[in-house]
Parts: structure tokens; C-alpha cells; sequence
């Protein structure tokens, strides 16, 4: 059965959603800014309240108010240089390649790029993203007002995809940042940037998910990278990229950054950076020049059904160790396994990856804290001194590897094909000799490893059932298996090479014909 409603009722709904969001968010006292001032930080504003009324009139405060304070950003480079490396690359969130994709060597003159952000302090620091920045060698701003500045690149990072820069100037238009963690799915928004050079275009939408993490990963590449976007139907395109999105209040919450498209432009789904997390990116910058970012030195992944089984959480949350980034590793160091869910950092709940980064993203370098995980049941409590993170990810060569000429061992249990590392293999692949397991050839469709396993995946342990099991040969895995039953779980410690580098992950799978 369909439904048709009339242009007028469909206008008083809108006016009465609108209304009652704006009515709910002063109930909670949303009016006072988020961050503190002084510290030697940037000196941020407050937005002062907005009108109460029809969704047109709070649109078109919102606009009237912010627009002068969002600026057009042209970044310029030199042609005599070389085409950006393969990091700068991976760090770019895909449909804002633009400025990569036109550099060429052999023109003459310099390739240009644009993009948004916007004004946050009034002697002029700007928020924007890195990779509306990232390799320029002059960047302009325009603001809406037609005044035309050089602007300064104060710092960048690349593992938040936010940067700052700074313009010369006395009483500019300020954003009021907000708090993005009070934020309500389905609650009104709106972004401001310069689309398809249509500069200074304002649209609408609403907050259509939060906390987006692993899902999203290829927005961006970096081994470090922060992944804990805001989801959005307003309206975002290329060029929107470092504008911001705000509350009904006319705070912002967000700095846009990308898109979900098949096409490089909008088809109903836009990401933002969360303001709180850009706002520390931005005062580490200021304060220290460059982003301290602490780190536990782990791989984490969120859990899924099995995950929770295998543990025994009653709920499917929390965030699952897969390995270490080194032997120096700080979660290491401390006692972590792979397999261990952490589900608690200094008191608060972790529901999923994104919220134990922005959890941890709070902390400086060399502060302890305290992870609650769960160890396949058992509850543990682990004391971690954080670590810096590098300021370059390493990044390792990967080789092609030929095809298996071998159909090697067929686990039906897991419904799986697999076979043993040859030395070729391994030397022309560089790798290390613990994680010489069994290589993924196959897997079948609607098996039990469906979606868990990937071919070219390396199956280097058994984790669980005890005794734990060092997987080298097709037999070490068969006297494992041969003790299970239809419905038991195994657990597996994985090596693979991904696009942001080699590294272990825990997968966790029922068995079964």
C-alpha cells in the first residue's frame, strides 16, 4: 500500500520536527561551547542562541550567521614537482582525489585544487581537511565577502585528516564550536562549503548515524588513522571538503570530509570529522607544532556475533585486540593477547573501535590507564603507559604473488582451502618466519568462514581451544580441528598484508559441515 501526502502536510511535519529538535536541544542546555579557553590554545567563540521558528527561518539564521565565517581554500602547486607518492595518496579519502589526479610533470603551469573551511578564532586560525592541503605550495582564502588572503599551514595530520592554517587578521567571523557527543540520530544539520565551485552553497539534511569506524575504513589509509565519522543526507560534494557542519544551535560538530559515491559526487551519504576530536588535533598543533598522539600499539577490529560467543559477552561490543605493532608495543608490554576484548577504558564503556580510539585520542603520550578486557570469559584489568605515535607510518612493499599451484588442504569445517608457505613464496613475499602458516586459497561460499577469511589470509595459531597451537603445516591444523565438533568455536590468529601495512587480526568462527 503506498501513502501521498499533501505539499502542505508535508510541510508541517518538517516545521514540527524542526521545531521540537530545536526545543529539545535548549531543554539540554546545549547553548554553552564545549571548550575551555586560555592554556596558550586557540581562543575559540561561543555561538551566541539562535531564533526559534519554521525550519525555513532557523536554516536561514544558521546561514546568515555562518556563512561570513566559511572560506573558500585554493591550494596551488608547483608543476616542476614530482606527482604525490603513494602515501599521500592512501591518506586521501576516495572521490577528493581531484587534486592528485590533475597534477602533471609535464604541464606548465601550477595544478590547482579547492575546498572549504572555516574561520574559528578571530585573529585567523581556519579548520580544514589535510587533504585539501596536503602538498600545496601557496594556499589562498576567500571569504564571502570577496577579501582575498595567503594563508599559512599551520600543521597538518594526516591520521585525523585534519589541518590548520592561518591568515592575518583582527576581529574576522568566528564559528561556535559544539559538542558533537550530545549529538542525537535524526537531529537537524547543515553544511556550508564551496561545492563544484558553486562557492558559499548551504544545504540540509539530518545526523543519519554516528560513531562510523571500521566500515569506513577506506577513507582513510593510515596505519594511525582515526576513523569516528558523523553520517549525513546533507548535501556534500567535492569542494565541500573541510567545511563545516553544524547543530540547529549554529555550532559546528563537524568538519566535512567525504563521500560514499559510485559516481564522485553526492548520492545521499556524507561523512564528517567530529569537532572535538579536530578541536585536540588543532590545539596539539598550536601548543606543540605537531600532533602528540598516544597510542596503546594495537590492531583492533570490533566484535561481531562469534566474537561475543567466544567470550561470553552478553553483548556484541567492545573492541577486539588482533595483534601488536611491535615488540616495544605499550598493550604488549602490559600483558594483552590477541583475542582480548576490551571492553572498558578508565571507567567508560567501549561499545566498538571508534570509541576506544576516541576514548584514548583524550590522553597524552606517557599517562597510564587503566583496560578492562575480557579473555574468553575470563575478566582482566591491565595498566597501560601510553606511547607516542610514530610521525610516518612505515610503509612495507607488498609483492603479486602467482597463483597456488597446489590445491593444498580443504578444511570443511571451516570451509576453507588451504596450503603451506612455500620458501619462494615467503621470500617473495618478505615474510617473516612466524607467520609461515597456512595461506586461504579458496573459501566457500556461505561457509562458516565466509566474510572472516580472505584468500591470501595466513593462518599462523590456534588460539583457542587450548593448548594453544603454532600453525606451520596442514597437519598442525587438522589434530586441531579433529577435536571439535559441529557448533564449536575456534579461534585463529590471522597475518595478512593490507593497504595500510602487514599485521594480525583474531578471527573467531564456528565450525560446522
Amino acid at each position: 500500500m503506498s501513502l501521498h501526502f499533501s505539499r502542505s502536510k508535508l510541510v508541517a511535519i518538517a516545521a514540527s520536527a524542526f521545531i521540537g529538535g530545536v526545543f529539545f536541544a535548549s531543554s539540554l542546555d546545549w547553548t554553552q561551547g564545549l571548550f575551555a579557553q586560555g592554556g596558550g590554545k586557540v581562543k575559540t567563540e561561543v555561538a551566541a542562541p539562535l531564533p526559534v521558528g519554521a525550519p525555513s527561518e532557523g536554516f536561514a539564521a544558521i546561514a546568515e550567521r555562518v556563512t561570513p565565517a566559511v572560506v573558500s581554500i585554493q591550494a596551488e602547486r608547483d608543476a616542476r614537482r614530482a606527482r604525490p607518492n603513494t602515501q599521500q595518496r592512501r591518506n586521501a579519502p576516495p572521490n577528493f582525489e581531484e587534486f592528485f589526479n590533475q597534477l602533471d610533470p609535464r604541464q606548465q603551469g601550477p595544478a590547482e585544487s579547492s575546498g572549504s573551511g572555516f574561520i574559528v578564532s578571530k585573529d585567523g586560525y581556519i579548520l580544514t581537511n589535510n587533504h585539501v592541503v596536503d602538498g600545496a605550495d601557496r594556499v589562498k582564502v576567500l571569504m564571502s565577502d570577496r577579501r582575498e588572503f595567503k594563508a599559512k599551514i599551520v600543521g597538518r595530520d594526516p591520521q585525523t585528516d585534519v589541518a590548520v592554517l592561518k591568515i592575518d587578521g583582527a576581529n574576522l567571523p568566528t564559528v561556535g564550536l559544539g559538542n558533537d557527543q550530545k549529538l542525537r540520530i535524526g537531529e537537524w544539520v547543515v553544511a556550508i562549503g564551496n561545492p563544484l565551485g558553486l562557492n558559499f552553497t548551504v544545504t540540509a539534511g539530518i545526523i543519519s548515524a554516528k560513531g562510523r569506524g571500521n566500515e569506513l575504513g577506506g577513507l582513510n589509509r593510515d596505519t594511525y588513522a582515526i576513523t569516528d565519522f558523523i553520517q549525513t543526507d546533507a548535501a556534500i560534494n567535492p569542494g565541500n571538503s573541510g567545511g563545516p557542519l553544524m547543530n540547529t544551535r549554529g555550532e559546528v560538530i563537524g568538519i566535512n570530509s567525504a563521500i560514499a559515491s559510485q559516481t564522485g559526487f553526492y548520492s545521499g551519504y556524507g561523512f564528517a570529522i567530529p569537532i572535538t576530536l579536530a578541536k585536540t588535533v588543532m590545539d596539539d598543533i598550536v601548543a606543540h607544532g605537531r600532533v602528540r598522539r598516544a597510542i596503546l600499539g594495537i590492531t583492533i577490529n570490533d566484535v561481531n556475533a562469534e566474537d561475543a560467543a567466544v567470550a561470553g559477552l552478553k553483548q556484541i561490543a567492545g573492541a577486539k585486540v588482533g595483534g601488536f605493532s611491535g615488540e616495544d608495543s605499550p598493550a604488549r608490554k602490559a600483558g594483552l593477547e590477541p583475542g582480548d576484548i576490551i571492553v572498558r577504558v578508565e571507567g567508560q564503556e567501549v561499545d566498538r573501535v571508534s570509541t576506544l580510539q576516541r576514548i584514548v585520542r583524550t590522553y597524552q603520550p606517557g599517562q597510564s590507564i587503566t583496560l578492562d578486557v575480557v579473555r574468553y570469559g575470563e575478566r582482566k584489568s591491565f595498566k597501560v603507559r601510553l606511547q607516542e605515535a610514530p610521525t610516518e607510518a612505515a610503509q612495507v612493499a607488498s609483492a603479486e604473488e602467482k597463483p597456488a599451484e597446489a590445491e593444498g588442504l580443504t578444511a570443511s569445517k571451516l570451509g576453507v582451502t588451504l596450503e603451506a608457505i612455500s620458501p619462494e613464496v615467503a621470500r617473495v613475499n618478505d615474510i617473516a618466519e612466524q607467520y609461515r602458516g597456512l595461506r586461504v586459497v579458496a573459501v566457500e561460499a556461505g561457509g562458516p568462514a565466509a566474510d572472516k577469511l580472505g584468500r591470501d589470509d595466513i593462518i599462523v595459531r590456534v588460539i583457542r581451544p587450548e593448548p594453544a597451537t603454532v600453525i606451520r603445516t596442514t597437519a598442525d591444523l587438522q589434530k586441531v580441528l579433529s577435536r571439535l565438533k559441529d557448533g564449536d568455536y575456534v579461534s585463529l590468529l590471522v597475518y595478512a598484508k593490507t593497504q595500510t601495512g602487514p599485521g594480525t587480526r583474531v578471527v573467531n568462527i564456528r565450525v560446522g559441515e
